[in-house]
């Protein structure tokens, strides 16, 4: 046998077969150093794969998907795994898996540091973790708009357009009609004069500062019917309605006492307000453990939802015309109208279908009005028709008591079916979709109930809270066993994201109250705070471009909204303490226009108020250059993965 000494002879050297040989080995050498060198990098991952929030950044990825990857041993193939194919409208598919590829909800979220937090506070420049300036066209600061659109609201005051609509009886100039592009909101919507930081929740239900709402017509219209009243520099709201001038306290009492069954806190969690005056009724129910979305029009007691807000009550401007509301189907508990301005029987009663469409299997619908209990012969045929229009639809009246009438629908589709054929209105179709609602016209026509209960068997609050409701399998997405896990996943993610937004920003130090998440998902976001016992409510928003969640949302008891965020929201200025937007621009840029929506956000955020946006880098330092040309005050933070991840923390502060 040769010896190793022979390999280094000089025959052996010179030899031409040798020398090639030792070239090969050469270069396959070093083309393995190189190989194993690229994919052990920390910096060449892709940022889909470094974050550990993704799950709501990025709809193709998710939270833990991301983490597991950058924890796994750097691959050994020696060439690089080809690049995937772009995907575009494809069913979601989201997940959390351990390293065995197993379904969990059990990983950890990285923590802020509290000094960051504390030494970035004065500071006007933020660290960009290797991002260039070079790259990020400088945005010129934004001029503040005329003082006459200080309560604009896009969509609802587009007087070119509703100057045009004929005079109609079906409200149609009540409903959006938003500018056309290069009409879009392009300057910062102005404060009153005097404005002042809101006073805090709970003195805010009974009493708000005159010079954040400064209108007085609503005083001077329904003064006498304790709805509110004026005094020196505050407007005071006694909690009284017009068909509960004593008080919504004592009128909540009569309603329980008429239908025990009711049990507000408990079977009734979430209700829905239909033109709610200043909101007292949603105010008061809030002692009772129920969220109710107040609704009215922007009509000639336009300033209404706009002291709902300004109050800390969930509200928000919609109305019954010719489209349906922005709600999915199923989603309350409760409907109540007092005094509402609303005909329930016209047009034999599409407005009515509406409401039955949202209305959960066996809730309730509670109706205080003249025709209940006056005998005028124009009132009582009034009440006759809503007698004869409930009971096509299949509700029963199960009580009248003075001027309060409540009916409750009914559980499965056994009545509906059992009706004559020539019973109008009609089943829906079908294929209908009760869930579908931008843009849909109202349908004059039952909404189906799900054969399978799906809806109408929620567990009472708070159960329901964590609960995955039997909707979630319903969802269309690309996962079906996984489902339950997946949900319980995005609840424990934003639990502990937001145990370090509560405790390192410290937002119960803070006057929070109304809050938004622009992206919300499966409402994880608004459970958290819940949990963490910071007293707000949260709309959550389901933008049209996600799969439809707010079915799911409502069924946790939770509040919510439809919304495209290529057009503007359907609420006054400075209506909210805190937006979220999780992903959100990511997801939006290639559909809208990044400066559209952050002047939308400019418009809807209270004075002192803050944002948080958790996004890809790519986007983070665009969203930050535009923050800043509309005077907020910005930091970034790294997330848990350290300064070389994917995406970052940006926060905004919209000082007074």
């Amino acid at each position: 046998m040769r010896t190793t000494t022979s390999y280094f002879s000089s025959d052996y050297i010179t030899n031409p077969n040798t020398f090639i040989k030792i070239l090969v080995i050469s270069f396959l050498s070093l083309s393995f150093f190189f190989a194993v060198k690229h994919f052990s990098s920390d910096t060449t991952y892709s940022p889909e794969l470094s974050r550990t929030f993704s799950l709501t950044t990025d709809s193709n990825t998710s939270a833990v998907n991301s983490s597991a990857t950058s924890l796994s041993p750097p691959p050994t193939a020696v060439s690089p795994p080809p690049v995937p194919p772009k995907l575009e409208n494809v069913v979601e598919r989201t997940g959390i898996v351990d390293e065995n590829g197993a379904m969990t909800e059990n990983f950890v979220i990285g923590d802020y540091d509290a000094s960051l937090i504390e030494n970035a506070a004065n500071e006007s420049l933020v660290e960009r973790g290797g991002e260039s300036d070079d790259n990020l066209g400088k945005i010129e600061r934004f001029r503040v708009c005329d003082e006459s659109m200080r309560e604009y609201i896009p969509c609802l005051d587009n007087v070119e357009v509703v100057s045009r609509l004929s005079l109609s009886e079906k409200g149609e100039k009540y409903e959006r009609h938003c500018p056309v592009k290069g009409k879009e909101l392009d300057c910062l919507v102005p404060n009153p004069k005097r404005y002042k930081d809101h006073i805090p929740w709970p003195r805010s239900r009974d009493e708000v500062w005159y010079d954040n709402v400064p209108h007085t017509r609503l005083v001077e219209d329904k003064g006498g019917q304790n709805w509110i009243s004026r005094n020196k520099d505050k407007f005071t709201f006694p909690g009284g309605g017009t068909q509960f001038i004593h008080g919504a306290s004592q009128y909540l009492d009569q309603i329980s006492k008429m239908v025990p069954d009711i049990d507000f806190g408990q079977r009734v969690r979430v209700a829905l307000d239909v033109g709610c005056g200043v909101a007292s009724f949603g105010a008061f129910l809030l002692d009772r453990n129920v969220t109710t979305l107040s609704v009215a029009p922007k009509d000639v007691h336009e300033n209404q939802i706009q002291f709902a807000l300004e109050r800390g009550v969930p509200a928000m401007v919609a109305v019954f015309a010719t489209h349906r509301l922005l709600y999915p189907s199923q989603a309350f508990d409760l409907v109540h109208c007092s005094r509402c301005r609303i005909n329930w029987t016209r047009d034999d009663g599409i407005l009515l279908l509406e409401v039955n469409r949202m209305l959960r299997a066996g809730g309730y619908f509670v109706w205080a009005a003249q025709p209940v209990y006056k005998h005028e012969n124009k009132l009582q045929e009034q009440w006759k028709e809503m007698e004869n229009l409930t009971g096509r639809l299949c509700w029963e009246l199960i009580a009248k008591e003075g001027y309060i009438a409540i009916w409750r629908k009914p559980q499965n589709n056994t009545c509906y079916l059992g009706r004559n054929l020539d019973v109008q209105p009609p089943l829906c179709d079908a294929n209908d979709d009760p869930d579908n609602v931008w843009y849909v016209p109202l349908k004059a026509c039952i909404t189906r109930l799900p054969e399978n209960g799906y809806g109408a068997n929620v567990t009472t609050w708070p159960t329901r809270l964590h609960y995955p409701p039997d909707r979630l399998q319903s969802i269309k997405m690309d996962a079906f066993l996984s489902r339950n896990d997946i949900y319980k996943a995005e609840s424990k993610y934003w639990k502990d994201i937001t145990f370090s937004y509560v405790n390192v920003f410290r937002w119960k130090t803070l006057n929070v109250r109304n809050v938004m998440d622009m992206r919300a998902r499966y409402g994880g976001f608004a459970a958290a705070l819940h949990d963490h016992g910071v007293d707000c409510w949260v709309m959550n928003v389901v933008p049209i471009s996600d799969t439809n969640t707010l079915p799911v949302i409502y069924d946790r008891g939770l509040i919510g909204v439809v919304h495209d965020w290529c057009e503007p929201f359907d609420t006054y200025p400075r209506t909210y303490d805190i937006l979220n937007a999780a992903g959100l621009f990511s997801k939006e840029q290639k559909r809208c226009n990044i400066s559209t929506i952050m002047l939308e956000m400019n418009r809807i955020l209270r004075p002192n108020g803050h944002v948080y946006i958790r996004d890809a880098n790519s986007v983070i330092y665009k969203v930050e250059e535009i923050a800043k040309a509309m005077g907020w005050i910005t930091h970034v933070f790294d997330n848990g993965e350290g300064p070389n991840a994917g995406a970052k923390l940006l926060t905004c502060e919209k000082r007074l």
